[in-house]
């Protein structure tokens, strides 16, 4: 039994993180703590998320390293604000603690990039080079030695995972450009309150935001080895709860058959559990993806030009966060990777 404690409990993530927790069947929730910046004495954690009534009699409190690092705990999740991970983890990597932190703290290799595109100077070097970018389906083995796993951003599952395949096998014609537009829920766009968030912004309405400038560009771009100049992201927000879908448009180097793609994607995730290809033809939806934790990717080939469209669709809490950081633990432990995820 792993035992694990959660940092950042009372947002969207940290609540489906805990849902995960809650029937996971090799871990336990020994430790959970708000954020930090919330204020609040210790509580019950349905005051904040009512769905997890009756789940933990832990109480929810307010954010205490040192409490943390007497807890007992295996493995430490952090759904907190990029400065708190920055801030906290070396103090528990000191501590002995292993990390999952699904915040974007550490996913950036080069840390005078974080100015620019987080706002706050990483000093934190020592732990941002021993991190590992946890995607279990390219990087396991290293994912299962690492102490600190820094979880992927959603937007960027949802395109490295639907891209990598074709940038490896060398099959994209890369100079002809890469069009990445994305959409996703409202809850992707994290729990604290703002204008843009209130229900009349959203309801009823489609919105382009970020672009050129999104903080998850560059995780993409390093992710897939592409430069800007090859590359384009435009995010959207989308009036549902939770779920993305990427569609992505490119041109292949050489003339392929639609069954060539189709066996490339599925030897390519051959043994990975948690993405889907759809058969030829056929386009994934949100509402597959929508409450699981997996990805569905598909594709669409116009033979004569050679242009490709992917379609890559997942909950953006789920696989997008709790349930790729669930994933991670599981093989950071050596649990078969679905473990509480199915």
């Amino acid at each position: 039994m792993v035992h694990a404690a959660v940092i950042g409990a009372t947002g969207y993530a940290g609540c489906e993180l805990l849902t995960l927790l809650a029937r996971h069947p090799r871990a336990k929730v020994t430790c959970l703590m708000s954020s930090g910046r919330d204020g609040k004495k210790a509580f019950a954690i349905e005051q904040s998320h009512p769905r997890l009534r009756g789940l933990f009699s832990v109480l929810c409190e307010p954010l205490n390293v040192d409490q943390v690092l007497n807890s007992g705990s295996d493995v430490v999740f952090l759904a907190t604000p990029h400065e708190t991970s920055h801030e906290i983890v070396p103090r528990l990597l000191q501590g002995g603690k292993r990390i999952v932190d699904l915040s974007g703290a550490f996913r950036l290799k080069d840390p005078a990039a974080y100015a620019h595109w987080y706002g706050f100077d990483h000093t934190a070097a020592e732990a941002l080079a021993e991190a590992v970018y946890g995607i279990p389906e390219f990087d396991a083995p290293a994912i299962s030695r690492a102490r600190l796993v820094s979880n992927p951003g959603c937007y960027p599952t949802s395109v490295i995972l639907a891209l990598a395949p074709l940038l490896k096998a060398g099959w994209v014609n890369v100079a002809a450009g890469i069009i990445a537009d994305s959409k996703s829920g409202v809850t992707g766009a994290g729990r604290k309150p703002s204008d843009k968030l209130h229900f009349p912004e959203v309801n009823e309405n489609l919105r382009a935001y970020g672009l050129f400038h999104h903080r998850h560009l560059p995780e993409m771009l390093q992710g897939l080895a592409l430069s800007e100049k090859d590359f384009i992201f435009t995010p959207h927000l989308l009036p549902i709860t939770r779920g993305i879908l990427t569609t992505i448009y490119l041109r292949l180097a050489q003339q392929r058959e639609l069954k060539e793609i189709e066996t490339l994607f599925q030897d390519f995730y051959a043994g990975a559990p948690m993405v889907r290809i759809s058969p030829a033809g056929t386009l994934p939806e949100i509402l597959g993806v929508a409450n699981t934790q997996y990805a569905d990717i598909g594709f669409a080939l116009d033979q004569a030009t050679g242009r490709l469209i992917l379609v890559s669709t997942i909950d953006n809490l789920g696989k997008g966060a709790a349930g790729q950081a669930v994933q991670n633990m599981n093989v950071m432990f050596g649990f078969p990777q679905p473990t509480g995820l199915i």
